[in-house]
C-alpha cells in the first residue's frame, strides 16, 4: 500500500506508511489519502470484537510492505487497551451513544495518539537526530498526543494552543508534561496554531534545520486508528441487529468525520453520517451553497470545535471530487451556544446523561430528526470527550458537581509550564531553536 498527496496529481512519488507518518504533511503541503482503497467484507472481521482485533483486521492493508507491518499486532494492543462502549439513551433502543473519552486524557482522540506514538517510537529506532512533532490544538488534540508521546525517546513535542481559547481544565492538560513536551500559548485562534504549523511543513529552510512531523488529524497515523472505533461499533450493530448504524458526529478539523467516512468507504456497515457544527459554519454552508468559504474560526462553548478552516476538507474532496457526491455522502448542520446549553439541560433531566458541550451538538442535532427519521433505523451519538473536562460550563447547567475521572485528576498535581507565542513564523522558529 502507498499513499499519495491530496495536492500531487501524480506528480510526487507515492510514500509508504511509515514515511507518511513520519512527515506528516506532504511536501506539497497536501494530505496523505490511500493510492487506492481496499475492499474489507464484513466475514474479514469474522472472530474480531476487540478494538484491538478489529484494528489489526483493518489496518493491515494499509502497514502492507511497510517496515512497521510485522509490529501492528503489538502497536494495536498498545493503541487500544481501553474501551470504546456504546451505552444506550432512552428506553426505546434506537439512540446510542459511543462513549470515546475512556482513555488517559478523557477525549477520542487517545485513541489516535497513541496509534501514532507506538508507530513512531518503533520507526525512530537508531534515528540520530530527534524528532519535533508539531500539533495546533484546539483543546483536546494537544493533551492526548502530549501524553501519548511524553518521554518517548528520540522524541520533541511542541503544543500550539490559542491564548485565552481553551478550557481551564483542557489548558492544564496541555501545560503539565514537561521533559520533551513544551507547550506553547499562541495569541490567536486555532486557525492561527494551525496555519503556523502548515507554514513551517512547507519551509524548505526550517525542515532542513529540524526533522517535523505533525500529529493533528492531518497526519494519517490520527486519522486511520480513529477509523477502527467506527468499525468495530458499526460491526457490534450490525451483528447484533442486521442494520447499519448512522452516526452523528461532532465536527472541527473533520478528522473524526472522515474517519467514520473511511471506515463506510473500506465496506463496513455503516449507514447515514451526520455532521455536528458549533456556530463554525464553514462546513454547512459548503453542503448548502457550494461554495467553499474558510473564514476565522468563532469561539463558543464547543471551543475543540471552533475551526474556520478544516484541514480534512481536502481529505473529503479528494474522495468525493463532485458536491454531489459530497452531499450524498455526509449531512452537516450547524447548533448555536444556546442551543449547545438548553440541549446539556434537557437531556439531563430526560435521559440522566451528562454532555460535554461537544457532545451536546451531536445531541441537537439528533433531537432535530423527524420522528420517522428516528424510527427509521439506529442512531449513535459520538461522545467525543468526558463533561468534568467542560465541567466550567456544564455543571452550572444540570445543577450538580461532575466527578473527576482518575485520569485528569492526576494532572491537577503536577506542575504546568507554558511559554507565550506570537502567531509568526519566525517566533515558533525561535522556539524550536530553544527546545534543541
Amino acid at each position: 500500500m502507498k499513499f499519495i498527496s491530496t495536492r500531487g496529481h501524480g506528480e510526487q512519488a507515492p510514500v509508504s506508511f511509515g514515511a507518511a507518518l513520519t512527515q506528516g504533511l506532504a511536501p506539497d503541503g497536501g494530505l496523505y489519502v490511500p493510492q487506492e482503497w481496499p475492499s474489507l467484507p464484513i466475514s474479514a472481521f469474522d472472530g474480531a470484537s476487540e478494538l484491538a482485533d478489529v484494528a489489526q483486521v483493518m489496518l493491515r492493508p494499509f502497514v502492507a510492505g511497510d517496515s512497521l507491518a510485522g509490529e501492528t499486532a503489538v502497536i494495536t494492543q498498545d493503541a487500544f487497551n481501553f474501551p470504546a462502549p456504546l451505552v444506550p439513551v432512552g428506553k426505546d433502543g434506537n439512540l446510542s451513544v459511543l462513549e470515546l473519552f475512556h482513555g488517559p486524557t478523557a477525549a477520542f482522540k487517545d485513541f489516535g495518539a497513541r496509534f501514532l506514538a507506538a508507530c513512531m517510537q518503533r520507526l525512530r529506532t537508531g534515528a540520530t537526530r530527534p524528532l519535533n512533532i508539531l500539533v495546533a490544538t484546539s483543546g483536546d488534540t494537544g493533551g492526548a498526543v502530549a501524553a501519548a508521546f511524553h518521554r518517548r525517546p528520540g522524541i520533541l513535542v511542541s503544543v500550539l494552543f490559542p491564548k485565552g481559547l481553551v478550557s481551564p481544565t483542557q489548558e492544564r492538560q496541555l501545560t503539565c508534561w514537561g521533559d520533551n513536551v513544551h507547550s506553547f500559548r499562541v495569541s490567536g485562534s486555532f486557525d492561527d496554531c494551525q496555519r503556523l504549523v502548515k507554514e513551517a511543513f512547507v519551509d524548505a529552510a526550517l525542515r532542513a534545520r529540524f526533522e517535523l512531523s505533525s500529529a493533528n488529524s492531518i497526519n494519517l497515523g490520527r486519522l486511520l486508528p480513529q477509523a477502527v472505533y467506527y468499525a468495530a461499533t458499526s460491526l457490534a450493530v450490525y451483528r447484533r441487529h442486521g442494520v447499519a448504524p448512522n452516526f452523528i458526529i461532532p465536527s472541527g478539523n473533520l478528522g473524526n468525520s472522515v474517519a467514520c467516512i473511511w471506515a463506510r468507504q473500506l465496506g463496513l456497515p455503516i449507514g447515514r453520517i451526520v455532521l455536528a457544527h458549533n456556530a463554525n459554519r464553514t462546513v454547512p454552508d459548503f453542503l448548502q451553497n457550494g461554495a467553499w468559504q474558510p473564514r476565522a474560526s468563532v469561539p463558543t462553548l464547543a471551543s475543540a470545535m471552533d475551526v474556520g478552516t478544516p484541514s480534512n476538507m481536502e481529505r473529503l474532496r479528494a474522495l468525493f471530487p463532485d458536491l454531489e457526491a459530497v452531499r450524498s455522502a455526509l449531512r452537516a448542520e450547524s447548533v448555536t451556544d444556546a442551543e449547545i446549553s438548553a440541549r446539556v439541560s434537557t437531556d439531563f433531566h430526560q435521559y440522566g446523561k451528562v454532555w460535554c458541550p461537544h457532545t451536546a451538538t451531536a445531541a441537537e442535532v439528533y433531537a432535530r430528526l423527524s420522528p420517522a427519521e428516528r424510527a427509521a433505523g439506529r442512531w449513535i451519538l459520538v461522545a467525543t470527550a468526558h463533561p468534568a473536562k467542560f465541567r466550567e460550563i456544564v455543571e452550572p447547567l444540570i445543577g450538580q458537581k461532575i466527578e473527576m475521572p482518575a485520569s485528569l485528576a492526576k494532572l491537577f498535581a503536577r506542575p504546568v509550564s507554558s511559554v507565550d507565542l506570537q502567531p509568526a513564523l519566525a517566533a515558533l522558529t525561535g522556539a524550536l531553536e530553544n527546545e534543541q
